[in-house]
């Protein structure tokens, strides 16, 4: 095999065969295919994009490229969900020990925030004492404690992608749907999971800005999951204002152990009952306690307040706060028709709650607290939101962009938008 004929077959608009895929996702694991070459055949299938048997067997070879996660010595299902990343998506915090606590195992790989949108690892670490990295043995004790453990993926799990997804990131690569299927389902499928409910995000705050996109994305998925034998189901659901009304690390677990707690966003328990419910679904347990019921009578948190001491955290800890913040009041009176994601994410980013490249620090206390949201009155002077941050100098530029993102009006605003806009399911 040679990378250049790999590459010129699938820039020529050809199909690429079983053996190429193969070959090519092994030999870039092994160094033999350089860089280069990778982003130019990154950059043909953006252009020409993958037939199903294609980026089936290209999914299935980056799975194979490390190891498959066992989860079969577990005494219960097991089921996981995945979110294509949003604004205030503090979702996964509440829902694994949720669904842990109504009789299903939630083995959870999770990543960090990049730019606009949040980790969840991020958000975890703020917990005093919470370990992230897990060995597969420290994972499964988890799971047999706790029901549920998200941890970070281990250095053996689809390396192929990796790699590949560090590569994307720096050669405008990253927006295709060939590639983003495969990157997220590949290790997915090797975490091992028996069912996932995928949450695809859409709206200004998301990757996939419209429902025609975010639909193709779902259905690549959902037939990727299918094929390698994992019951998989996506959501499409709404990121065009943020969820909850916090966006920063230790504020957004502050809202998670609200939601656990009984209380909370309606929009955040919405979301986890839903997803929960989808969940407990798809590996066969329909039937089983249900979520809305695990939040009001404990058992939720119980299992959270597990996982959390199973990982060496203090669920009873105070969360780290910022040591400025600064108020964003209205400038005129009226009804607040717009409160774009995307901004308040920015904003939450550049007082430190993100980063810009993966090897950058996080500040766990900074953030954006919102007081009011898309259909609430508010007066000339009232606060709109509290911005968070370790740094004064940060606030200018962060209210700047929250400043664009809200939009007061005279009239009595737009309607609601349904927070779940479609299902996909093979």
């Amino acid at each position: 095999m040679d990378a250049v004929d790999v590459i010129r077959t699938k820039r020529d608009g050809g199909e690429l065969s079983a053996e190429q895929i193969d070959w090519v996702i092994d030999a870039y694991v092994r160094g033999v295919v350089a860089d280069e070459q990778m982003a130019a055949l990154a950059m043909a299938i953006l252009f020409r994009g993958m037939t199903g048997p294609e980026l089936s067997r290209w999914t299935d070879a980056m799975i194979r490229s490390g190891e498959r996660m066992d989860w079969s010595q577990l005494d219960r299902p097991t089921t996981d969900k995945h979110s294509t990343g949003g604004v205030g998506d503090k979702i996964t915090l509440p829902l694994a020990p949720t669904v842990a606590a109504c009789g299903a195992a939630v083995p959870q790989l999770s990543g960090r925030g990049l730019g606009h949108t949040g980790g969840t690892l991020d958000k975890l670490e703020s917990i005093p004492g919470w370990r992230a990295s897990l060995s597969n043995a420290e994972m499964l004790a988890v799971l047999r404690e706790a029901g549920a453990v998200i941890c970070a993926a281990g250095e053996g799990l689809a390396p192929a992608d990796r790699k590949l997804y560090a590569l994307r990131d720096v050669t405008a690569t990253v927006e295709s749907i060939p590639l983003i299927a495969s990157s997220i389902m590949s290790k997915k499928i090797a975490e091992g999971t028996g069912a996932l409910v995928l949450d695809v995000k859409v709206g200004s705050g998301a990757f996939m800005k419209t429902r025609e996109d975010a639909r193709e994305l779902a259905e690549t998925m959902v037939s990727l999951g299918e094929a390698a034998g994992v019951r998989t189901v996506a959501l499409l659901t709404d990121m065009s204002t943020p969820l909850g009304l916090t966006a920063g690390n230790a504020m957004e677990v502050r809202e998670s152990v609200e939601v656990l707690a009984g209380g909370g966003p309606a929009d955040v328990v919405e979301l986890t009952v839903t997803l929960a419910r989808e969940m407990l679904a798809a590996c066969g347990m329909s039937g089983a306690k249900d979520p809305a019921e695990a939040l009001r009578d404990g058992s939720a948190m119980d299992s959270w307040r597990r996982m959390i001491r199973a990982q060496g955290g203090d669920p009873s800890a105070p969360l780290p706060a910022a040591a400025a913040h600064e108020v964003f009041a209205a400038s005129s009176s009226g009804v607040v028709t717009e409160l774009d994601a995307y901004a308040v994410g920015v904003a939450a980013w550049r007082l430190g709650a993100g980063r810009a490249r993966k090897e950058d620090p996080v500040q766990a206390g900074a953030g954006v607290e919102l007081h009011k949201k898309v259909g609430d009155r508010v007066t000339a002077g009232e606060p709109l939101a509290t911005l968070y941050t370790d740094e004064p100098a940060r606030f200018h530029s962060a209210l700047a962009e929250l400043d664009s993102g809200y939009r007061i009006s005279d009239s009595a605003g737009p309607v609601e938008r349904a927070l779940v806009l479609d299902r996909v399911s093979a």
